[in-house]
């Protein structure tokens, strides 16, 4: 009997979705690409704020709050300025508030898939973004080292 409900209310939620996914007027096609499109302003919004200099004096006052301040909540207020992982959800969030973007589901289930779909896509942007930086500096650096030994065999 128990195995026989259980099936059953997977058939339930399995039609369910079903159904919602039918009466949404974008295609899961549509809906990846807008996730994927979501997620740039997202990573871009958060990065520069977490990492680029034009916010360099706020995130250092945040990053001084962070370990000075006296109260547990403040501290993690300010901290949420300073990690690109945390401030992402918090710009995902505005921006699923501003364009009404749902995945899968027409309900309130959209908004949530959504929204942490959309955190995921915007941190793997960031962690291609700094690998690509990191990457770059990487051959800079090689570039300089091979330089170097350019004038100093010329030099001599």
């Amino acid at each position: 009997m128990r195995e026989d409900s259980i099936a059953y209310m997977s058939l339930i939620r399995a039609i369910d979705f079903m159904r919602d996914a039918s009466n949404n007027p974008m295609g899961l096609g549509l809906q990846v690409a807008w996730l994927l499109i979501l997620g740039i302003p997202v990573a871009c919004i958060a990065w520069t704020v977490t990492h680029e200099e034009i916010f360099g004096e706020p995130r250092r006052y945040c990053q001084q709050e962070c370990v000075r301040a006296q109260s547990l909540i403040r501290r993690k207020f300010f901290y949420l300025f300073t990690c690109e992982y945390c401030f992402s959800h918090y710009v995902a969030g505005v921006v699923l508030l501003v364009v009404h973007y749902k995945l899968l589901y027409m309900n309130w289930r959209g908004y949530l898939v959504a929204f942490f779909a959309l955190v995921w896509v915007a941190n793997q942007y960031m962690s291609i973004y700094n690998r690509l930086r990191l990457d770059i500096k990487h051959e800079q650096v090689e570039i300089k080292a091979d330089e170097q030994k350019v004038d100093d065999r010329k030099a001599a």
